[in-house]
C-alpha cells in the first residue's frame, strides 16, 4: 500500500529536497525533519506543495523517534551520519524509525556497495576502504532492524554535485579560462544527477514495497555516460563561456593535501578517495558493465524519466558555479 505521509530527513541536501518534492508530487504528505527547522531550503519554500518541518537530528535517537511519531510518518528518507548516536551503524537510529511507526525506509547508500544479498554485507568491506564500509554496515543494520521488503538501499554512482568541488578554482580562474587541479583527470564516472537520484528516492518513498517487488533492497543508480573527469571540467568551461583545463596535481601527497584543507576530511579518508581516482584512472570502473546498465535502466525505470546527460547537468545548474 503506498505511503500517504513521510518524513524527509535532511532536506536541504540536493538529493532529499527533490526526493521530498517528488513525494509531495505524488501526493504524499511530506514533513521535514532538520536539526534547524527554520533553516532555508530554496527548492521546497518555493513549492507549490506545503511542507510542515520538524526538529530532528539522525545522530539523536530519541529525536528521531519524536519526530517520526508526531508525523505519523509511515516511510522515512535517511542517509549516513556519523558521530553522536550514529556510531553504531545507525541501529539506534532505525530502531528509533521503526518504534516511531516507520515501516518503510529509503536509504541513500553508495554505489561502492556490491553484494546485493543483505547477509553477504556485514563485513564485506573492511574500515580502510571507509565508504563502502559505513554504508554497507547501515545497510546491513537496515535487513536486521526492518527485515526484507521494508526498506530500499539506493546505491548511486559518482555524483555531479562532486564537480561543486571546483567551483573556487573554477572561479579564480577568471573570465578566460585556467588550469583546473584535479586528481587523475583520466579517470571516468558516470556523473549521475542529484535530480535523478531525488526523483528516484521520492516515488520509492511512496511506492516503494510495491514499486521494488519481494526481495529487492538493493536499487543501483548510475548516469547515461561514463566520461572522463578532465573532459568533463573542459565541458563545464564551455557552459560556462570560459576555456577550463584539467591539470593533476603534481603527486597523491599534494591532491590528498588539497582535499583535506577543502573539505575538512582526516588524511585516511582523503587518501582512500585519492587511491580510488587512481585506480579508476587506471581502468577499474566504477560498476561492472552489467550493473552499470542496470544502474541506468533504473533511472527511467523509477522515476519515469530518462537519466541526464552531464552536459544537461551542467547546463541546468551552471550557476552554482558562479554564486558567491
Amino acid at each position: 500500500m503506498p505511503s500517504s505521509t513521510v518524513i524527509v530527513f535532511g532536506p536541504s541536501g540536493h538529493v532529499a529536497s527533490v526526493a521530498a518534492q517528488t513525494a509531495a508530487s505524488l501526493g504524499a504528505q511530506v514533513h521535514l525533519a532538520l536539526r534547524d527547522p527554520s533553516k532555508a531550503i530554496p527548492l521546497l519554500d518555493s513549492s507549490s506543495h506545503k511542507f510542515p518541518r520538524v526538529q530532528a537530528d539522525l545522530t539523536q535517537p530519541e529525536t528521531v523517534q519524536a519526530a517520526a511519531r508526531a508525523t505519523g510518518a509511515t516511510a522515512a528518507f535517511i542517509y549516513r551520519v556519523f558521530g553522536g548516536g550514529a556510531n553504531d551503524h545507525m541501529r539506534g537510529t532505525l530502531r528509533a524509525l521503526r518504534d516511531g511507526g516507520v515501516r518503510f525506509v529509503v536509504f541513500l547508500s553508495s554505489g561502492t556497495v556490491t553484494p546485493r544479498d543483505a547477509a553477504a554485507l556485514p563485513g564485506a568491506y573492511g574500515p580502510d576502504r571507509l565508504i563502502p564500509f559505513e554504508h554497507a554496515e547501515t545497510e546491513a543494520a537496515l535487513a536486521e532492524v526492518f527485515g526484507p521488503g521494508a526498506y530500499a538501499a539506493v546505491r548511486p554512482g559518482f555524483f555531479a554535485t562532486n564537480l561543486l568541488n571546483y567551483k573556487k578554482m573554477v572561479a579564480e580562474a577568471g573570465t578566460s579560462g585556467g588550469v583546473i587541479k584535479a586528481p587523475y583527470p583520466a579517470a571516468e564516472f558516470d556523473f549521475i544527477a542529484p535530480e535523478d537520484m531525488g526523483r528516484v528516492c521520492g516515488r520509492l518513498l511512496v511506492d516503494g514495497p510495491e514499486l521494488l517487488g519481494a526481495g529487492k533492497e538493493a536499487v543501483f543508480l548510475a548516469g547515461p555516460q561514463v566520461v572522463p573527469q578532465g573532459q568533463v571540467i573542459e565541458l563545464l568551461g564551455e557552459v560556462l563561456g570560459k576555456e577550463l583545463k584539467a591539470e593533476n596535481y603534481a603527486s597523491d601527497d599534494e591532491a590528498v593535501q588539497s582535499i583535506m584543507a577543502d573539505h575538512a576530511l582526516p588524511e585516511s579518508t582523503a587518501r582512500q578517495l585519492v587511491a580510488s581516482y587512481r585506480a579508476t584512472a587506471e581502468g577499474k570502473p566504477v560498476f561492472d558493465p552489467s550493473t552499470y546498465a542496470e544502474g541506468v535502466a533504473n533511472v527511467e525505470k523509477y522515476s519515469g524519466r530518462p537519466a541526464m546527460t552531464i552536459r544537461e547537468w551542467l547546463e541546468a545548474n551552471k550557476d552554482k558555479f558562479v554564486q558567491a
